[in-house]
């Protein structure tokens, strides 16, 4: 064997050669380095790096490690170099709302991986990527998407582009994973945004919850008025409202007795005698409401309201409007659920 030729000299050493010594020097004292947060292709440079030296001089090793310390010395700065390794550095330093948001992207990505953020981005958001970014990289997207979700976006994506895209998956199979994690990164940045929301409800539910709390006449004047100008949004907002004509179509029989329960006596009595003495829907509801309690409470209850007699237009919407915060609240509390409105066309 000769010795000499398998011993590496310092003047044959590459830039990356004189990395991997210093890596092996690291670990071969028992240092640990988090070599996985480095990109897979120079995690495999670096392997074969290593795997490539076999003998070194001494005065070669300690050339090696002083050229390092020297370069080390020289540094006057350093920084995390990644904006997930700033996020992290400099987060107690920023606005609370900011770094909460920030944070909490970072919270999903792990080793570098970006692609859960992009995979939970909206059907909406994907198709953007799918009719903005290049065929490839929508070809790459497209292909780490749960089968399902892929379909949906397939689907709202234009149909030649849509074409395209697939075809292209057929190119992806040689594609390097260090490849498709500089994609997922790169959508992450471009597209995993968290804007500053005003408003924690949508505007169907904001509408929705302040025409609850409208008297009947001003409600149904602003959704006739929005019925005529926007008719989805109108219809949206009705399925947002709840009212006491809705109590027969959108409570469960066995939920009354809880709905019930927390409503002052006068209060349901009123709202009672006004609902029986009212237009069809209110009368539907009131009896739902003594058909779902027991007789003995239910002849009570109806006794009751023939003795309470005529009730005022204000004082009826005052008392109905406590029941329906009782059951609203109930609602969203998760202790009932409402039927959905169009759950019976649904099933049609």
């Amino acid at each position: 064997m000769n010795f000499q030729a398998d011993t590496l000299s310092a003047g044959a050493l590459t830039r990356r050669r004189k990395a991997a010594m210093i890596v092996q020097m690291l670990i071969g004292d028992g240092g640990t380095l988090s070599l996985s947060q480095l990109p897979e292709s120079l995690q495999e440079t670096l392997t074969g790096e290593l795997g490539a030296i076999r003998r070194v001089d001494r005065e070669t090793v300690a050339a090696v490690a002083e050229e390092f310390v020297s370069e080390l010395e020289s540094v006057g700065l350093t920084a995390p170099g990644t904006r997930d390794g700033a996020i992290l550095a400099i987060a107690d330093h920023l606005s609370p709302p900011l770094a909460k948001r920030l944070t909490a992207q970072t919270a999903l990505i792990r080793n570098g991986d970006h692609w859960p953020t992009v995979v939970d981005l909206s059907i909406e958001r994907i198709v953007d990527i799918m009719t903005q970014e290049s065929i490839e990289v929508c070809a790459v997207a497209l292909s780490k998407l749960p089968i399902a979700k892929a379909a949906e976006v397939l689907q709202e994506t234009p149909g030649e582009r849509a074409r395209r895209i697939t075809f292209a998956m057929s190119q992806t199979a040689d594609i390097s994973p260090d490849a498709v994690r500089r994609i997922g990164a790169s959508l992450a940045q471009d597209y995993v945004r968290s804007a500053d929301i005003a408003f924690e409800k949508a505007p169907v539910q904001r509408l929705g919850a302040i025409l609850n709390s409208t008297v009947t006449d001003t409600r149904e004047a602003v959704l006739e008025g929005l019925g005529a100008t926007d008719p989805a949004f109108a219809s949206d907002v009705r399925k947002a409202i709840f009212t006491f004509k809705d109590i027969a179509t959108r409570i469960k029989p066995t939920d009354i007795p809880n709905c019930i329960r927390s409503v002052d006596t006068e209060d349901l009595t009123t709202a009672l005698a006004a609902a029986l003495a009212g237009e069809e829907a209110f009368v539907e509801s009131a009896e739902f409401i003594l058909s779902n309690v027991s007789q003995r409470m239910a002849g009570q209850m109806r006794e009751d309201a023939e003795e309470r007699g005529k009730v005022k237009k204000a004082d009826a919407e005052a008392a109905m409007s406590k029941v329906t915060t009782a059951i609203r609240e109930m609602t969203d509390s998760g202790v009932i659920t409402l039927i959905d409105p169009d759950e019976g066309e649904d099933e049609e």
